[in-house]
């Protein structure tokens, strides 16, 4: 099977159609219409075997992981997904592989109305680039730029499942029957909290999504607001499934540093409280306060209750 009719057959096909694409796969460029007073939001990311995932993943997983952790970058600058295009190379034409695959892109794109409008295959090693692109009204976008001291840290969800269900494949980890497919789907199956994220535009100071394990990622809000922060791990939101798995201080540990989490790590202002509890209710997603912010720039402090907790872990670097 040559390069387009892989296209045809198991991309083209299967895309979800929006009205302001003009012009989609098949042509040099895609042509799509940007909404009046709205900007557009870019944001791409690669997945490569043996990396990001390992090379026994099922393809329908790898497929949902690369649309998913795209648009959790879209949810944490409060846009709204509109169009992806994917390059992928892959070292053989497997057809079977390619059906799962496509149906797996076909799945989360149907569900957030998202159009596939163009991309690229190639022969190579299996990876999977993909960029995103979503509206977001003009001058409003969320950064991680405008945190400012006092502010409360939250996030949402439960933090350190992707790691333990990582640990748990590839034999590292036991883990309790009852909870392995759980662990197991989030890690292969992350949900990028869209809806949250446009929520939190009229909400939050500053906004992140947890990819690199939560030190990492809290520490990036600090370096571009110039802040310090407080961090409470005895608040961490732990899922049962990890509790039930694991000692507290590993759980503590793989909240941390795990990463592949992809829930929104953000900064409310005092005043705004209550409006965020309003709105998470709505929205039915679970938020917990962890931490609050200070003026002591770039420093993060752990606590454990009102003691200083020990801890050198980091989360995950490239070339580190």
């Amino acid at each position: 099977m040559k390069e387009f009719d892989i296209i045809a057959r198991y991309f083209k096909e299967r895309s979800h159609v929006r009205r302001d694409v003009q012009l989609g796969i098949g042509d040099d460029c895609a042509v799509v219409n940007v909404p009046q007073n709205q900007s557009l939001a870019v944001t791409t990311d690669t997945l490569v075997g043996g990396v990001h995932f390992p090379n026994d993943t099922p393809p329908r997983a790898i497929a949902h992981k690369a649309v998913a952790v795209n648009l959790s970058d879209l949810a944490a600058m409060g846009a709204e997904p509109a169009w992806i295009s994917l390059s992928l190379s892959m070292p053989d034409v497997d057809e079977h592989w390619l059906d799962e695959f496509s149906l797996g892109l076909q799945e989360l794109t149907e569900y957030y109305s998202v159009q596939l409008i163009g991309g690229d295959t190639v022969k190579g090693p299996l990876s999977i680039t993909l960029t995103a692109q979503g509206f977001v009204p003009k001058d409003q976008a969320l950064t991680r730029a405008k945190a400012k001291p006092g502010d409360w840290l939250y996030v949402t969800g439960t933090l350190g499942d992707a790691g333990l269900g990582l640990d748990m494949l590839q034999g590292r980890m036991d883990v309790p029957p009852k909870h392995r497919n759980f662990v197991a789907n989030r890690l292969n199956y992350p949900t990028p909290r869209v809806l949250v994220g446009t929520v939190l535009r009229r909400i939050a100071s500053s906004c992140i999504d947890v990819s690199d394990g939560l030190i990492a990622d809290v520490q990036h809000i600090l370096n571009a607001s110039h802040c310090g922060a407080v961090l409470q791990v005895d608040k961490l939101p732990l899922s049962e499934a990890m509790r039930d798995s694991v000692l507290a201080e590993q759980g503590i540990r793989y909240a941390l540093t795990a990463g592949d989490d992809y829930e929104l790590l953000f900064t409310v202002s005092e005043e705004q409280k209550g409006n965020l509890d309003l709105a998470m209710a709505t929205a039915s997603v679970s938020v917990t306060c962890i931490g609050q912010l200070n003026g002591v720039q770039g420093k993060l402090e752990l606590r454990d209750g009102k003691e200083r907790y020990a801890f050198e872990g980091k989360g995950y670097q490239h070339f580190s």
